[in-house]
């Protein structure tokens, strides 16, 4: 009987550390599956935040001929409503586009076309005064003398200018950022990414815990 009992005694305590390690397995792997899935949350989140530049929606969709003020866009990385102003010449989007060649061109393009812009504003402004001032230069007003034919044909020529300028010109700033967001991939890509999980938990199988890993096809 007391070589019966000490059995069972045994018994007892081997099936109580078996239980005891089990127990203590159980939270080792929910303590690191939790660890994993905190430490998880930052990397998900900078993921999570877009690398592209974002042109603002309606500068987005401007075509040919469209309006020719400043283009707004939100940095690589930034997101919300925070928009930034790229500036008369697209000056200020110039560092974010300083490792792309083809997108740097496509900029350059832009302020050439935004200077002939500026250039073609000038001429007509200046040939509306030239011919406004002839008006009166004398005692009885005059229309169309000499110099006012000169002006009204400078005027003309803006004017017909500011169409083939308008033509393209914000198609330049477009594709530049189009280049830009197009070459991420290679550029700035690596396998990490693509391999990262985007999203961690703890499921069970067969009454177990265990980490459970998923990925964005």
């Amino acid at each position: 009987m007391r070589l019966r009992a000490v059995a069972i005694s045994l018994l007892a305590m081997s099936a109580s550390t078996i239980y005891a390690r089990g127990v203590v397995r159980r939270a080792a792997i929910i303590f690191l599956t939790t660890g994993l899935a905190v430490a998880a949350q930052p990397v998900l989140a900078q993921q999570a935040s877009p690398a592209t530049i974002r042109l603002l929606p309606e500068d987005q969709e401007r075509g040919q001929y469209g309006h020719q003020h400043n283009f707004y866009f939100l940095p690589p990385g930034k997101t919300g409503e925070d928009y930034q102003n790229a500036g008369f010449l697209g000056g200020r989007l110039r560092p974010y586009l300083a490792s792309n060649a083809q997108a740097l061109k496509e900029l350059d393009s832009y302020k050439r076309q935004k200077t002939l812009y500026l250039a073609d504003k000038v001429l007509l402004v200046g040939s509306l005064g030239l011919y406004g001032s002839q008006v009166f230069a004398s005692k009885d007003p005059v229309y169309f003398n000499s110099t006012q034919q000169v002006a009204a044909g400078l005027a003309v020529v803006s004017l017909l200018g500011t169409i083939f300028i308008n033509r393209n010109t914000n198609e330049y700033l477009k594709q530049a950022v189009d280049d830009y967001n197009t070459s991420l991939p290679t550029s700035h890509g690596t396998l990490w990414p693509r391999l990262r999980p985007t999203g961690a938990g703890l499921a069970t199988q067969a009454g177990r815990p265990v980490l459970a890993l998923r990925w964005q096809l």
